[in-house]
């Protein structure tokens, strides 16, 4: 609002004060009085009709500039709502609808006792009465930065990243990352074709040998780490390892959360890939073997003194059997022919009396890295027979980031039709393959 100078304050007191708009009409009106501008103009610049124009040149010249200001200010609006209407309205809302919506709310009202609302009408009512809260007024959680662990050890971070870590000398390739918190020191890379299982028991073997046990392992919510139930009773097989070496796996909400492995990632990126090529690294085998001097040379440049020197790394001892441990542990019942199936190839075991007690009860089948099957009950290591099979495609990995990825650029492209969602999911396995899984047998 504008308020008015002292020359006009005489005839447009009892009215109230004159808006910007209102003296820009004044002008325009002016004008058009003094044949400045026709009145055609005048509407168009106004956008009002000429009829409105003539009415408005009659004030102007009766009542000068507050002529100009709105008949209705001041004055309760014709579609208001009735007082009685709207303190019934609230008054039902309290006694009954307290915790509604204003959806739900005016569904109600209209329904139960025949009291006509819109639905904006009644949210204003109930944000007026304190009976609802916007979501523009709710208070935005606040995230703050997160101090760093004070020893080294106490907490990892761990990351996979997929990338052209070979440039055009290579296929594209997932790259373990495993970072120090305290420090920001990189404890160990691992190049692996996909972010699986088997690459990461491999990547954690090589950690432990090397540092030993950590505090915790601190990870994203990738089926790997985390089974999409997200109960204590279905553990992922990583879950499983770490829960029985001792080392907690925490899952972060969000990438933000561990934000010191995510920007190592994208230095590494540029660092990394420009280091291969000029020291002419051209696939993983090679790379695995030579990152230690990369990883040495990075720590010097880039990590920070721990906040206290402790190393709180445990050394491994005799009790831990890592071959066992990292392995992929499931169990399947003992059938009464001393029979079970796992991968879809049948077992059979001799029959034996000390076997036959086993009958009903589970047996633990620990699938190592190299393809060998072992079958344990109670400790023991059985003995069994494996029975011929047709011989059918190998499994090929494929990492959940990657599918997820491709499905979505899918449903993304203009051309996807709702009603081949299937086709979509297909070509999007086939292509997540084609781009990520290991190379078939």
């Amino acid at each position: 609002m504008l308020s008015i100078p002292n020359g006009l304050e005489s005839s447009v007191g009892k009215i109230g004060s004159i808006t910007m708009e209102e003296l820009e009409r004044a002008g325009v009106i002016g004008a058009s009085i003094k044949g400045e501008i026709t009145a055609v103009i005048a509407a168009r610049r106004l956008g009002i009709t000429t009829r409105q124009i003539r009415r408005l040149q009659k004030r102007f010249e009766q009542e000068g500039q507050s002529g100009m200001i709105s008949r209705q200010r001041g004055k309760p609006s014709n579609n208001r709502l009735a007082p009685e209407v709207a303190q019934k309205a609230l008054g039902l809302l309290r006694d009954h609808y307290a915790d509604f919506g204003p959806t739900l709310a005016c569904e109600q009202l209209r329904e139960r006792h025949g009291l006509k609302l819109s639905k904006e009408t009644l949210r204003n009512l109930m944000i007026k009465a304190g009976l609802w809260v916007t979501k523009s007024a709710h208070k935005s959680r606040l995230y703050q930065p997160r101090e760093r662990r004070r020893c080294i050890g106490e907490l990892v971070q761990i990351d996979g990243s997929r990338h052209h870590w070979f440039e055009k000398r290579g296929d594209a390739c997932t790259l373990l990352v495993y970072i120090d918190d305290a420090t920001g020191r990189i404890q160990h890379l691992h190049f692996a074709e996909t972010e699986t299982t088997a690459s990461y028991f491999e990547a954690t073997r090589r950690y432990i040998e090397q540092h030993g046990r950590p505090q915790a392992f601190y990870a994203d919510r990738a089926a790997v780490f985390r089974s999409p139930s997200a109960t204590n009773q279905t553990k992922t097989q990583f879950q499983r390892a770490l829960d029985e070496l001792g080392i907690e796996l925490i899952c972060a909400n969000s990438p933000q959360a561990k934000g010191r492995v995510e920007r190592a990632n994208r230095t590494l990126q540029d660092r990394l890939v420009k280091t291969l090529r000029l020291d002419g690294i051209n696939d993983i085998e090679t790379a695995n073997a030579w990152c230690g001097d990369f990883i040495q040379n990075y720590n010097a440049r880039f990590s920070v003194e721990p906040g206290n020197p402790l190393d709180l790394h445990v050394a491994l001892n005799s009790t831990y059997n890592l071959d066992l441990i990292l392995a992929i542990c499931d169990s399947r019942k003992l059938s009464a022919k001393l029979t079970l199936h796992h991968g879809g190839v049948p077992y059979r075991f001799d029959d034996k009396p000390e076997l036959r007690k086993l009958i009903g009860q589970s047996i633990n089948i620990h699938t190592y890295a190299d393809g060998r099957v072992e079958m344990r009950a109670n400790g023991n290591v059985l003995a069994y027979i494996r029975m011929e099979q047709p011989l059918r495609a190998k499994d090929v990995d494929v990492d959940s980031k990657t599918l997820h990825a491709t499905l979505d650029k899918k449903k993304r492209n203009r051309n996807y039709r709702e009603d081949r969602v299937a086709a979509a999911v297909v070509q999007g396995v086939m292509t997540a393959r084609k781009t990520s899984a290991q190379k078939r047998i």
